[in-house]
């Protein structure tokens, strides 16, 4: 939900693989006619399908924002606040080679040579921080500040309350998703 590629949880993909390994055996001891056995198949159906739907948008995200993250990751001092994890990063680098590789050898080589000096980490995409979100309050936070689009000057603050659901700008609420105090919805 969000428009940037929030922090590695290689921790949780790891425990919900070995929770479909546990599961895929459980399976096995179970009587092809017992009941149990297509409740449980349906289940790791359903979680591997979250699974790869989490894995597929991160890696659609670190395609489309590659120069970005790795800038973004290269200039982070402590590894656990790392947005890739290691496979990501070397992912990302490998892509990111042979994407200017390509680009090298199709357009750049046709151009003029005063073109060809493209600069491609200037040219990057990065996510729209201005996009709407929606959002859940998990801990009550007074005072957030709502900036006027219009430029009239009517910014406007606002409690949020616990359990209400908002629809904001995410660089708004960045901060307070990271602490954990709001949640995407």
């Amino acid at each position: 939900m969000s428009p940037t590629l929030e922090r590695h949880q290689t921790d949780l993909v790891d425990c919900m693989l070995d929770q479909i390994n546990q599961m895929t055996e459980n399976l096995k001891r179970c009587k092809k006619q017992d009941f149990r056995a297509a409740v449980h198949k349906m289940e790791i159906d359903r979680i591997r399908y979250v699974l790869s739907s989490y894995l597929r948008v991160r890696l659609e995200k670190i395609e489309r924002y590659a120069h970005h993250l790795l800038e973004k990751d290269a200039s982070v001092k402590d590894q656990s606040e790392t947005v890739l994890s290691p496979e990501e990063a070397s992912y990302a680098k490998e892509y990111v080679s042979s994407m200017e590789s390509h680009f090298q050898k199709v357009v750049l080589q046709q151009m003029p040579e005063i073109i060809r000096g493209f600069d491609a980490v200037k040219e990057c995409v990065r996510p729209n921080l201005e996009s709407y979100i929606f959002l859940k309050v998990k801990e009550a936070t007074p005072g957030v500040l709502l900036e006027d689009d219009t430029g009239d000057g009517r910014d406007e603050e606002v409690d949020l309350e616990e359990g209400s659901q908002y629809l904001m700008r995410y660089n708004t609420v960045k901060d307070l998703l990271q602490s954990g105090a709001v949640v995407f919805i």
